[in-house]
């Protein structure tokens, strides 16, 4: 369904149909009602000093079975999700950006625990999808602007999101859900509750296991994942333990550009199971001197990313009386990784016109956080630090197939006995966070938040094989301060201002950030470069009604210092990035939401947000010639940036019975720096219905559940920036879009006992 009045219109109209709605926000007129409080279906954040949003379980369990929670936070305002497949889980896909900041420039915990910056690469955390299955996040809360003095990150110029996970139950259990649904999805999902034991301990048990064809092309994609959450009470004391086991296997969609798609069609994608095509191609690749692209890249062999994860934590909260909280958590993460691409540039001697190109990842990483809490008067105050030690092995490497006939490696199996490394690095992060806060309470109207965080991030490489970019960069501030104010109006009314200075740390990869440059432009830039920092600034208003919660929130970013890597040439060539400091970047923008009960068990949510995130400056880019090029940027819409979202959400749900209808609309957006070529808006809808049967035999509850998404059908692309970002694409061959899923069907069965 493409909105084509809305990509078309002017600023102007975008603008009025943006102010209807939040208009319509601000003055829609509670219904009289009994009862207090709202069904919410987002969170809005009551008492904050800062805008803070989240979502729950409930929410998250109306989706299709396996949905990502990070998908389930796209009906917050202000929260621009891509992903190729309809659960949002397919990690090469997976995009998300928040008032111009995309998915790097954001911070992630799961109970506190850092999981890193959540980019494909993986060189400091994982993505969330293996990190806990959908079916055990309690909560997710997401903030926009600036997340908390105490998040456990160094890459949250733009916010946070925190992802919570449940506790175990009081009481003996057993969940089982099964899901199936199109392209022979299917998804098992089994969860163990002992209730509370004679100790006062709690614990659960689950496993995930899950497949599903792709909708295009051959190969498919699959997980196993395995819980663990204990809970001990230790006199007034507790001790939370979690672990967590992901094995992934995903076969890749060929990233595409406009130029294939017109050529090939949006259904195109790589050659797999057709081993002769792959090879005849690479074979008219070589012919040609490797310079035909509609031949060399178009399609390859086939591609695969594949990860194992272990993580863990160990967490401790003791009060002290009623004044004095004290915390700490411990935590570990091993995984071990390789993106796979079938490619036609590096023949395999003696064999086959192509061979297999890995990206390999070894990470390692365990820190700890600890918290103190002090209430006293009218005070809070909070102090507490977090210390993180990352090893990171990445390794660029290439695999023979030796027999020209048939292929000899499986694309799901961590590949083995290479024929030739061409670089491998060795990153070394260290990472020292302290942050101190004091929230102030004044006649219990007035609500201070004020305090500062000092962080320090050295990342040193040491290179075993390929270009020297050995050496030591530092990222540092010693006072990056938050401030924050809420007055409580009346019962119904708030208004909250917030003002925060964030920092990002540097990238210890040899794919991203200053060290995916070449080995001279490394040295040219290591003792000169300056990390990315912010300045986010928000004022806003929240009504807490009977029938109605809304908010409304305006603010302003200056973004100082943007990095950009400038992709050069087809990705599987792995020619390193262009690093360029594109100066400064302002952002203005405004955000409404809306949860209203229409009547009883029936609520209506809706969010609209207007983002205007501009570069501020040209910049120049040293061209093959060895000359300077300036790139006129200044004044360019910020890529995957776009300037409207709107997002509606109709559920009826009275215990037994349950529907929802979910539309989103996405406004154009861009993938080069001079926004020559856009991407259409689009408009996506889903659907979803259900039926609880209560004390169904031995079973508590069974819920049957069916979901439609995309119900239209529609051809739009999802992801853009795959294969990274450049500065022209006038012709329309750069390949870093991905076509969003079609039509899909689902039904799932959950039984619990």
């Amino acid at each position: 369904m493409q909105a084509s009045y809305v990509v078309h219109g002017s600023h102007l109209g975008k603008a009025i149909a943006l102010g209807l709605v939040i208009a319509h926000c601000a003055t829609a007129q509670a219904q009289s009602s009994d009862d207090s409080n709202v069904e919410e279906v987002v969170v809005l954040g009551r008492g904050e000093t800062r805008q803070v949003q989240a979502i729950r379980s409930e929410q998250i369990a109306l989706l299709p079975a396996g949905t990502s929670p990070l998908k389930a936070i796209e009906r917050l305002p202000g929260v621009n999700f891509q992903s190729a497949d309809p659960y949002g889980a397919y990690e090469w896909s997976a995009r998300i950006t928040v008032r111009g900041f995309n998915t790097n420039q954001l911070g992630y915990t799961l109970d506190g625990v850092p999981l890193g910056d959540m980019t494909y690469g993986n060189h400091n955390g994982l993505h969330i999808s293996r990190a806990i299955p959908s079916e055990n996040v309690a909560r997710v809360q997401l903030s926009q602007g600036a997340g908390s003095l105490d998040i456990a990150s160094t890459s949250n110029l733009g916010g946070a999101i925190e992802f919570f996970s449940a506790d175990p139950g009081e009481e003996f259990g057993v969940e089982v859900e099964q899901m199936y649904g199109s392209d022979s999805a299917r998804r098992t999902f089994v969860r163990f509750e002992t209730g509370e034991l004679g100790s006062g301990t709690r614990a659960y048990i689950s496993a995930m296991d899950a497949s599903t064809d792709k909708w295009k092309g051959g190969g498919d994609q699959e997980q196993r994942q395995y819980n663990v959450k204990v809970v001990q009470p230790i006199a007034g004391a507790q001790l939370t333990g979690f672990y967590n086991y992901s094995d992934r296997a995903e076969i890749d969609y060929q990233d595409m550009s406009f130029a294939m798609i017109e050529r090939r069609g949006w259904d195109w994608d790589n050659f797999y199971p057709n081993w002769d095509a792959a090879v005849g191609a690479a074979q008219s690749c070589n012919a040609s001197g490797q310079t035909n692209a509609a031949v060399c890249d178009d399609a390859y062999w086939n591609a695969s990313g594949l990860r194992e994860d272990h993580l863990g934590y160990l967490a401790l909260n003791i009060p002290f009386g009623d004044a004095v909280q004290w915390s700490t958590t411990g935590y570990m993460h091993r995984n071990e990784g390789q993106g796979l691409w079938g490619t036609p540039y590096t023949p395999t001697p003696g064999g086959a016109p192509l061979s297999i190109r890995t990206t390999e990842y070894d990470l390692d990483r365990s820190g700890v956080l600890s918290n103190l809490t002090l209430s006293f008067g009218s005070h809070e105050i909070g102090i507490g630090g977090w210390y993180e030690k990352v090893d990171f092995v990445q390794a660029r490497r290439f695999y023979g197939e030796p027999n020209r006939n048939a292929p000899t490696r499986n694309f799901e199996d961590m590949q083995r006995n290479p024929l030739l490394t061409q670089w491998e690095y060795d990153f070394d992060t260290t990472t020292t966070v302290f942050y101190l806060q004091d929230t102030f309470t004044i006649a219990d109207r007035l609500r201070i938040n004020a305090g500062f965080r000092a962080v320090q991030s050295e990342n040193e490489a040491v290179t075993i094989v390929g270009d020297t970019k050995s050496g030591t960069i530092e990222a540092k501030e010693s006072f990056l301060p938050q401030l924050g104010f809420n007055w409580t109006l009346s019962d119904t009314n708030e208004v909250f201002v917030a003002a925060a200075r964030n920092m990002r740390a540097f990238v210890g990869s040899g794919t991203s950030g200053p060290f995916s440059t070449t080995a001279a432009g490394f040295n040219a830039i290591r003792d000169v470069i300056e990390p990315e920092t912010s300045t986010n600034y928000e004022l806003g208003w929240r009504y807490h009604g009977s029938r109605i919660n809304a908010s409304l929130t305006a603010y302003h970013v200056d973004f100082e210092d943007r990095l950009v890597g400038i992709q050069q040439g087809p990705s599987i060539v792995g020619n390193p990035a262009v690093l360029a400091n594109v100066g400064s970047v302002k952002t203005n923008g405004v955000e409404g939401a809306l949860n209203l009960r229409l009547i009883d068990h029936l609520t209506w949510f809706t969010s609209v947000a207007w983002n205007d995130s501009q570069y501020d400056e040209n910049y120049g880019v040293t061209n093959g010639s060895g000359a300077t090029e300036i790139i006129e940027a200044k004044g360019k819409q910020v890529v995957d940036t776009p300037e409207l979202l709107a997002k509606t959400e109709v559920v009826y749900d009275n215990g037994i019975f349950f529907l929802r209808l979910e539309g989103n609309f996405t406004d154009e957006r861009y993938y080069t720096y001079l926004n020559d070529r856009p991407v259409e808006a689009y408009t996506i809808v889903n659907a979803g219905v259900g039926l609880r049967i209560r004390d169904f035999g031995v079973m508590d509850t069974i819920t049957i559940q069916g979901d439609v998404t995309n119900i239209g059908d529609d051809k739009y692309i999802s992801t853009i920036g795959s294969g990274g970002f450049s500065n022209s694409d006038a012709a329309g061959t750069s390949m870093t879009l991905l076509r969003g899923a079609p039509r899909q069907y689902f039904l799932s069965v959950k039984a619990q006992f």
